[in-house]
């Protein structure tokens, strides 16, 4: 049941990191997916390396802001008008500033905000109508959506929106048999966690030991995560909804 043979997907932040290992994922489950990215060269490139697993017509891509709703609406659009229907939708998409709120501009904020919530709220608003058949959402959280942490205001509020806003579709859309739920990574080695380190001036090799600082001894790879997310998106997960599944090895425990 762990395999989405027939699905039609989108996955936003779909340019790297978790987004493009869940794109990749999707497709060798037998999915044809649209990646979104506002970095479009990116999105092409995770739409050549699915094309080399999964054939020519498994995915398309698209460079939009999914802070935008005319482009929100767009991504649900070729999704349409490539493969006809939508069942899955993946938001991924996603930025972190890691200061205080006494360093952190106020535009900065705004701009955490938008990526991180406006854009579930939007793509979600544009993606329902067209599950006609029912379908999965998944929308990317944190343990820091779940608990907080120190110089990441900005991104712990968010992620704390997103968690609890995918309870509230939860409840609102089971209904029309549309399942949501969160994945909520801890530490995962990605471009975002190296700039992470980057902002915050500190040297990637003792940051990386800092990030490992957890039971299993290690950080995750965006391939565990996009298994975590391939079963919520999957009928494996036919049973759950509203939930946020913490995949960080052991973190928050």
């Amino acid at each position: 049941m762990n395999t989405l043979e027939g699905k039609i997907a989108i996955v936003t932040g779909g340019a790297s990191g978790i987004g493009r290992a869940t794109a990749l994922t999707f497709a060798r489950a037998g999915a044809r997916v649209v990646v979104a990215d506002i970095d479009g060269p990116g999105a092409e490139a995770t739409v050549e390396q699915i094309a080399a697993v999964a054939g020519d017509k498994a995915a398309v891509a698209v460079r939009a802001d999914v802070s935008d709703s005319d482009d929100c609406r767009r991504i649900v659009q070729t999704a349409l008008d490539a493969f006809g229907a939508l069942h899955v939708l993946f938001n991924n998409a996603g930025i972190i500033r890691r200061t205080t709120a006494l360093d952190l501009d106020v535009e900065e904020w705004d701009r955490v905000m938008a990526v991180n919530v406006r854009s579930v709220f939007l793509m979600c608003k544009h993606a329902i109508p067209a599950m006609t058949e029912g379908g999965s959402i998944v929308n990317t959280g944190s343990g820091w959506g779940l608990k907080g942490g120190g110089n990441a205001i900005s991104y712990c509020a968010s992620k704390a929106a997103v968690v609890n806003m995918t309870r509230a579709l939860a409840i609102d859309h089971a209904r029309a048999g549309i399942r949501v739920n969160s994945v909520n990574p801890g530490d995962t080695d990605t471009p975002m966690l190296r700039d992470e380190a980057r902002q915050l001036g500190e040297d990637w090799a003792a940051f990386q030991t800092d990030a490992a600082d957890r039971p299993m001894g290690r950080s995750g790879t965006p391939d565990e995560i996009a298994q975590a997310v391939l079963f919520l998106a999957s009928d494996a997960a036919s049973y759950i909804t509203g939930s946020a599944l913490v995949v960080d090895g052991g973190g928050l425990a």
